[in-house]
């Protein structure tokens, strides 16, 4: 029963991709991962995912539209719904999801991360 300072938290790495638990609740991770550029097309078949942006904007791509989110918006993005993050500039963004959510979703390889660290 701590405070989070979520901008110390961010300084404390720079790696893009790499999602940090910084919290847990109710079988949820609470994430801070950075990203600058595409990610990968994918897809959570179990999970649902919500994207906060604390910092920065980004482009959330779906197969049939683009949703722009900016600082202090969230978006969800339903299970099985394939999407691709992407940011022209770096963006800061707390995610909740359930813990066994993979980065990746439904593909393994150079970008997913297993395991997350926790700050």
């Amino acid at each position: 029963m701590e405070k989070i300072n979520i901008a110390s938290k961010f300084s404390l790495f720079s790696e893009y991709f790499s999602p940090k638990i910084v919290g847990e609740l109710n079988g949820q991770h609470v994430k801070l991962v950075k990203f600058k550029g595409p990610f990968i097309w994918h897809r959570h078949d179990k999970e649902d995912e919500m994207f906060y942006v604390v910092k920065g904007r980004f482009a959330m791509e779906f197969r049939d539209k683009t949703v722009t989110v900016s600082e202090g918006e969230f978006i969800i993005v339903p299970r099985g719904v394939e999407h691709r993050p992407n940011a022209t500039e770096e963006v800061q963004i707390m995610l909740f999801e359930p813990a066994s959510t993979l980065n990746t979703g439904n593909i393994v390889n150079e970008r997913t991360v297993a395991a997350p660290v926790n700050l």
